[in-house]
């Protein structure tokens, strides 16, 4: 959705609607691990994941949260807008297991906007959902700096 930083600058909750779905593989997952060397047998030891808790090799939850940058970028572009700096996270809760080969999608909402110094610090409601399951796999409020 295209929204400009004077539309932001009124205050009013906005849905930004749901993510294209993207599909979390697993040379995702073990490429993660590599970088991150988070190397726990529930990610990347699929004969010993898939007979464990998950039923199959799961996401780490850092690399499902992630993506959140990735969805913004999809659902809200701020044309008059200089500058995205990624302000941290009020909440976050990892409320489902994502796993390997899962389609996920994130809907978004613009909640809360007020002005810190030549920007806006805009707190971002989400919600991660996982193809085919009622459950999330995040909720949370994500802030992130416009000006």
């Amino acid at each position: 959705m295209e929204v400009t930083l004077e539309q932001l600058r009124r205050n009013e909750p906005i849905d930004l609607g749901v993510s294209e779905w993207f599909t979390v593989e697993q040379d995702l997952i073990n490429k993660f691990s590599e970088l991150t060397t988070d190397d726990q047998w529930i990610h990347v030891d699929i004969e010993r994941a898939t007979a464990g808790p998950f039923g199959a090799p799961i996401a780490h939850g850092y690399l499902v949260a992630s993506l959140i940058s990735q969805f913004l970028d999809e659902l809200l572009v701020i044309p008059d807008r200089s500058l995205t700096v990624n302000y941290g996270i009020d909440r976050l809760r990892f409320t489902g297991p994502v796993r390997a080969g899962d389609r996920i999608r994130m809907h978004m909402t613009v909640d809360d906007v007020r002005e810190k110094g030549d920007g806006l610090i805009t707190s971002l409601g989400m919600r991660l959902e996982i193809e085919g399951r009622d459950k999330p796999a995040i909720v949370g409020t994500a802030l992130f700096r416009f000006s």
